[in-house]
């Protein structure tokens, strides 16, 4: 076979679903994966059993080499790589490589990031594109460097954003595009037939940090569309968030999906309102509509499912 139309022997590093369904795509497609990176076990659950990461088990499934270092520029984890002789590292929702790592390989390492750098760089593009309110995003491969998502870009392709996506659904459609970009990535750089080329930075891009306690809190000064907004962006997973009040008592609930009401009223505002079956946050704007909650140690459920056991009294509101 001509050395341009093999396929490039590779290193896989990924933890989570969206990586483990494209490394699925590469096995699919006959790639040789000499072994699979992965974070280690953790203790997860009420009973704090250790669990392993979703690319883990379609490693071990696949009967292939894993490696799970907890300091990745540890010596003995760099003489495993160095010994594989990979003809490139393929990242995919991964930790920061240093630099003893992603310049091993000859054609060196190339990550898939869910949007269309330079904008949206960090830890969780998909969460702030809908958080943002944008209507398109997309994926990008690109070159790994010392910076954060800063490496030459090599393919784009641009998904559109529906009015009904949340964090899930736009996961979805960014895993289905995304596993064939690597594909073509990877047999472009093997070919020699695609150019990279430096990301055009112009000072508008947004950024994507990861998630915290304080980002994902709902606001509840902000305009309803941005409300709907956050919590479409962090639904199934973390969940908008706020404290709240009812029966003198203060907790902690996750709004999953909601619904904007443009009206005027004369209630308090942050207020917390029971109509039928449906529950309404009072807004500056009109009103929130809560389609589905979840209250703590609860699961989630709909708000007409959630008043079959639950009551807010007259005085409930967000905080």
């Amino acid at each position: 076979m001509n050395k341009k139309n093999r396929l490039p022997s590779l290193v896989f590093f990924g933890t989570p679903l969206f990586a483990s369904q494209c490394l699925e795509s590469l096995l699919n497609a006959n790639f040789k994966i000499l072994s699979v990176v992965t974070a280690p076990d953790r203790k997860a659950g009420r009973g704090k059993k250790l669990t392993s990461s979703s690319v883990k088990q379609l490693a071990e499934s696949f009967e292939l080499p894993i490696f799970q270092p907890i300091n990745l520029k540890e010596s003995k984890f760099i003489s495993q790589l160095t010994e594989l002789k990979a003809d490139i590292f393929v990242v995919v929702a991964f930790r920061m490589l240093p630099k003893v790592v992603w310049s091993l390989p000859k054609f060196g390492s190339i990550n898939l990031h869910a949007s269309l750098l330079p904008n949206y760089r960090g830890a969780a593009p998909i969460n702030w594109v809908l958080i943002n309110g944008e209507k398109k995003t997309g994926i990008t491969t690109f070159f790994i460097d010392e910076k954060i998502d800063s490496g030459s870009i090599l393919l784009q392709k641009e998904v559109s954003i529906d009015l009904n996506d949340n964090a899930g659904s736009l996961h979805d459609k960014l895993v289905y595009q995304g596993a064939p970009l690597i594909i073509d990535t990877l047999k472009g750089i093997q070919s020699g037939t695609l150019n990279s080329r430096k990301q055009n930075i112009t000072k508008s891009e947004f950024e994507a940090p990861k998630l915290s306690a304080e980002n994902t809190k709902l606001e509840w000064g902000a305009t309803l569309i941005m409300l709907k907004n956050k919590i479409k962006g962090l639904c199934p997973y973390p969940g908008a968030w706020s404290f709240f009040e009812n029966n003198g008592i203060q907790g902690r609930l996750k709004i999953l999906k909601a619904e904007t009401i443009y009206e005027k009223h004369s209630h308090p505002l942050n207020k917390i309102l029971v109509k039928g079956d449906e529950i309404y946050i009072t807004n500056r704007e009109g009103y929130l509509n809560c389609i589905e909650i979840q209250l703590p140690n609860k699961k989630r459920m709909s708000s007409k499912t959630l008043l079959n056991g639950y009551k807010f009294d007259s005085n409930a509101r967000v905080l």
